[in-house]
This record gives structure tokens, sequence and C-alpha cells, in this order.
């Protein structure tokens, strides 16, 4: 045999106690490896859990603030979540009749009216509804209480509109609620005339931006006002 043939297998056998020694080391290392891995896994399943119930508590969160605004800040557009109750209505017409007319709230907040509007201020009686809309056209909050409230209630209600232009009180049978206070196409109604949305409602709504003809008068309409 040559040197050549000699030097060759050597290196061929050399090889392979080369390749057979470290198969060995491969296997430990796939097994710490795999090892690692079975130890990464319940953590992995704990970020899982933690992240799905974290977005569970996002959802309930922005359900619960829906439902709320939907309850307590009444309907349409318009801002209202600042006052709850605050319902809103759209879509009212804005004709000049004469006679009665039918409204679907009560009282109501818009449609049709009389083409002379109620002057504002404070009154004893019961005013035209469809004059009263019509200040509403232009602008004015009208509050209303049923007239069996009491005397400490109606004046802490005239109180209220005290120095205030384009605000009409009046006591106004069959009422839902002891006081119902509107303006145009937006409506609240509460029990006590203390309700603190009452005088926030008048900042609001006072020639608000509801209001379609802003500018209007609410005066040298129809009506004597006491106050």
């Amino acid at each position: 045999m040559s040197t050549t043939q000699r030097d060759r297998g050597g290196r061929r056998a050399r090889g392979k106690e080369s390749s057979s020694t470290q198969k060995p080391g491969s296997n430990r290392d796939s097994t710490r490896q795999r090892s690692r891995q079975r130890r990464r896994t319940p953590s992995s399943r704990g970020r899982l859990l933690f992240w799905t119930i974290a977005s569970l508590v996002v959802v309930i969160v922005i359900a619960a603030f829906v439902i709320h605004a939907t309850l307590f800040g009444g309907t349409g557009s318009g801002g209202n979540g600042s006052i709850p109750g605050v319902v809103t209505y759209s879509n009212l017409s804005r004709n000049h009749v004469e006679g009665t007319v039918t409204y679907p709230q009560n009282p109501p907040v818009g449609g049709d009216h009389n083409p002379v509007w109620q002057n504002c201020g404070v009154y004893n009686a019961p005013v035209q509804s469809e004059n009263a809309v019509h200040s509403m056209e232009h602008g004015a909050v009208w509050i209303t209480y049923q007239p069996s409230l009491a005397s400490s209630d109606v004046a802490q209600l005239r109180n209220l509109v005290s120095g205030h232009s384009y605000a009409l009180l009046s006591p106004y049978p069959g009422l839902p609620t002891p006081v119902v206070i509107s303006a145009w196409g937006v409506q609240l109604k509460v029990q006590s005339a203390g309700d603190p949305r009452l005088a926030q409602f008048l900042s609001k709504y006072e020639q608000g931006p509801q209001t379609p003809e802003v500018g209007s008068p609410c005066s040298g309409g129809i009506g004597t006002p006491i106050g």
C-alpha cells in the first residue's frame, strides 16, 4: 500500500470518528432546546390569557359607556352628554299654520306653529303650545310645570329664569313629570324644581346652536308676561 493510500484511509477513519463523537453532543443540545421550549410554553400561555382578559375588560368598559350614554344621554346628536337625560328630536317641520296642532311630544319641542310667537317671560296660566313653539324656533327655552307644583318650587323656577330674555315659564296641564324644560329639538324631564340640570339646560340652549332662527325676537308677539 502506498503512502498516499494510507493517508487517505487515515483521514476517512478520523472523519468517521469525528462524526461519531459529534452525535451525542447534538442529541444533548436538542434535548436541552426541547426542555427550554417546554419551560417557555406555560409563560406564553399566561401572556395569552392576560391579553385575552385585558381585551375583554376593554370591551366591557366600552359597552358600559355606550349603554350609559343611551340611557341617560338621550338620543340623536348635539353634544348632550354633558347634561344627562336630555333627549334630542330631529327633522322637525317649521311651517306656519293656523289652529290647533297635535304634537307627538308632551310638551312639544318643535314642529308646525302659529305665525305669532309667544312673548318670553313668566306666566301664571298656560300658554298656547303653537305660540310657544314659535318662540323656541327663535331660540327660547320653555320651562313648563305641573299646575299643582308647590308655590315654593314655582318661585324657584321664577328665580331661575330671572334675567333671561329668551326664557318662557308657564304651567302646563298633563305633564309627565313635575317640571319639563324644552328648547327647539331638545327636552329634559325632571322630578324637582331644584334639579341642577335645569340651569345647565337653560345656559346651554337659550339661543343655543339648535336654534333655527338665532337672533329673532322673543318680544313683540302675543301674551303679557307677569315677570
